[in-house]
């Protein structure tokens, strides 16, 4: 368990720690690569802009053998299946004129080989910037160098960050990205493949402004389905958080999985033994990124799904609550205008009464179809059923949709 008392400050080395008022947008899904990508966000920038998102994640912008980015070969090439380099460096600018930050997909854990060496495998990297022998690959996935420091990424190369060369050569390509490319936040995918400790060094030389990594693994489940208590789950979160120095924010998964059985009829769910929310967002906001679905869980997809018919009351939940919210580029702007426009609605209430990562929640009910809460005094919100209100004469109403409704002051 972590208590969340620090303020907002800047690390001794320098590396930014988020002010509490992001709001993040993964800007693509997994089909993303087949619709001319850099192009079609350009011209959706203004808008996200506008809409109060302040940091748009992109998908992996470099060269890769998949046409979804996720396997990296030639890290250097900002050539993908998303676009040309010349249109990246439009969409950049572009962000930078609207004041939306470049979110960049870091995906370090693995990279596919171009030439056969040790046993066979494809496990070196020739011929292209950035070559390396099979000493920058694990033992356990055919390299030559130590064992992994996390879990494996089965069916690929798995990096050895343990490697002093390697850690110098990913360093320098972090501080290109940053300095040269232009990105100005890091997503680490895959963070359970190496030890938190290489993400703490490699945010301290490259000086991200805003860190996610993508800690994710199971929740904890029986025979009945999603067990109540997830302490152990969030725990682990924050076990990879702190090994990062505290440098870097995670996906709050342990939310997700609670909040997505919770809308289905078990809002009481949403309110630990200790009252406080049950996901990672209830021991460390300032660290907790909050979301329903992204490109793995959602899209086509669909591993582990938000239920299509409740995500107004998911975004709801999120967009009032402590925490940074990010909101899924398919709920954003594949569900038609009038989502679009609660989501909105939702991020601009958050900002007129200042929301943010760190404010008090005070949950006030927490039954089986009706969850209500005051996020920082000056916000009130329910979602579930039945006519459950505030008292009218402190409270106003905001905004409402379906199974979801949003007070202030």
């Amino acid at each position: 368990m972590q208590d969340d008392q620090e303020h907002n400050r800047l690390t001794d080395n320098g590396a930014s720690i988020c002010n509490g008022t992001e709001i993040l947008l993964q800007a693509f899904n997994w089909e993303s690569h087949k619709h001319d990508w850099w192009k079609n966000l350009e011209s959706k920038v203004p808008d996200i802009g506008k809409s109060g998102i302040t940091s748009a994640w992109l998908p992996p912008a470099t060269h890769s053998c998949a046409p979804e980015g996720y396997l990296p070969q030639n890290i250097y090439s900002l050539s993908s299946k998303y676009g040309s380099e010349d249109q990246l460096k439009g969409l950049l600018e572009k962000m930078k004129q609207c004041k939306v930050r470049p979110m960049a997909d870091i995906v370090i854990n693995h990279r596919v080989g171009t030439t056969q060496g040790h046993g066979g495998m494809y496990n070196r990297y020739d011929g292209i910037p950035l070559s390396w022998d099979e000493h920058a690959v694990t033992s356990c996935t055919g390299g030559l160098g130590n064992r992994s420091t996390g879990d494996n990424f089965n069916g690929v190369s798995n990096i050895d960050h343990s490697q002093p060369f390697v850690r110098k050569d990913i360093t320098a390509w972090l501080q290109w990205l940053r300095n040269t490319v232009g990105f100005q936040d890091f997503r680490f995918d895959f963070a359970r493949g190496y030890a938190a400790k290489y993400v703490k060094e490699y945010i301290e030389v490259a000086k991200p402004i805003f860190s996610v990594g993508e800690f994710w693994d199971s929740c904890n489940y029986n025979g009945d389905g999603l067990d109540y208590n997830q302490d152990s789950h969030r725990q682990r979160i924050i076990n990879w958080i702190n090994g990062t120095g505290q440098l870097s924010t995670a996906f709050d998964f342990t939310t997700k999985g609670i909040l997505q059985e919770a809308v289905k009829g078990q809002l009481s769910r949403l309110r630990d033994p200790q009252g406080k929310p049950p996901g990672v967002v209830g021991w460390w906001p300032s660290r907790a990124v909050t979301f329903l679905d992204n490109h793995d869980t959602g899209s086509t997809q669909a591993h582990w799904p938000f239920p299509s018919n409740h995500i107004m009351e998911g975004y709801a939940y999120i967009l009032t609550h402590p925490g940074i919210p990010s909101v899924f580029y398919d709920h954003l702007y594949d569900r038609g205008d009038s989502i679009h426009d609660q989501i909105v609605k939702l991020i601009h209430l958050r900002k007129q009464k200042d929301i943010h990562s760190r404010s008090s929640i005070k949950i006030l009910e927490a039954q089986p179809n009706l969850y209500a809460a005051i996020i920082g005094d000056e916000v009130c919100m329910k979602i579930g059923d039945g006519s459950w209100c505030p008292d009218k004469r402190e409270w106003t109403l905001a905004t409402s949709g379906q199974r979801y409704a949003v007070w202030h002051k």
